[in-house]
């Protein structure tokens, strides 16, 4: 491995980035997509096309397995889950996966912090496989393509690869913080009606 290359830091950390974040919440995943987007759009260092389908795989490998572990132990989740929760609301939580699980699947990847809940939901309610895996996919997709349109944004407005790389993680900052701020806008409004 060539130490000096870009690339051979720059694929690596956006796949290695992405996955980790998307088990452990601890890496800001958007950010690190924006970044190398960005890098892509200003310099001759990564490929976009490859930012973005390392992006898709670390990030379904994540959903993937954070949805498996507690599905394979899907009755102790379920007990787990359904001690913090009245009846009433996991049979409609239920019924909900059932009949539009996989957009929940899609929509829980792209609002900030809901991803996790939902994929743990769907495992604790034995939520299928074969229905999780295509959703997720589509999920990351959309997720991966949507984070790297800001860093591609960012590189479009600035040709320095340092002041693109800090615009596109504000973006991403900003636009979580945006998501965060109407979505707990939605819930008061519905916890009001």
């Amino acid at each position: 491995m060539n130490w000096t290359d870009p690339a051979a830091l720059g694929y690596p950390a956006v796949f290695g980035g992405v996955l980790l974040g998307s088990i452990i919440p601890i890496v800001p995943t958007g950010a690190v997509v924006g970044a190398a987007a960005a890098v892509a759009t200003t310099t001759d260092h990564l490929s976009l096309p490859l930012v973005i389908l390392l992006a898709v795989l670390g990030a379904y490998v994540g959903d993937v397995v954070t949805f498996g572990i507690p599905r394979l132990g899907s009755e102790a989740a379920f007990r787990w889950i359904s001690r913090r929760q009245p009846a009433e609301r996991l049979e409609k939580a239920r019924e909900q996966f059932t009949r539009r699980g996989w957009q929940l699947v899609v929509i829980g990847r792209l609002v900030p912090a809901g991803r996790i809940p939902v994929l743990l939901a769907a495992a604790a309610l034995s939520y299928p496989w074969r229905r999780l895996l295509p959703a997720a996919l589509v999920a990351c997709v959309l997720w991966a393509t949507a984070y790297s349109l800001l860093g591609i944004l960012s590189g479009g407005i600035f040709d320095s690869p340092l002041v693109a790389t800090l615009l596109a993680t504000v973006l991403v900052l900003l636009v979580t913080v945006l998501l965060n701020l109407v979505s707990r806008w939605r819930r008061k409004t519905k916890e009001r009606v």
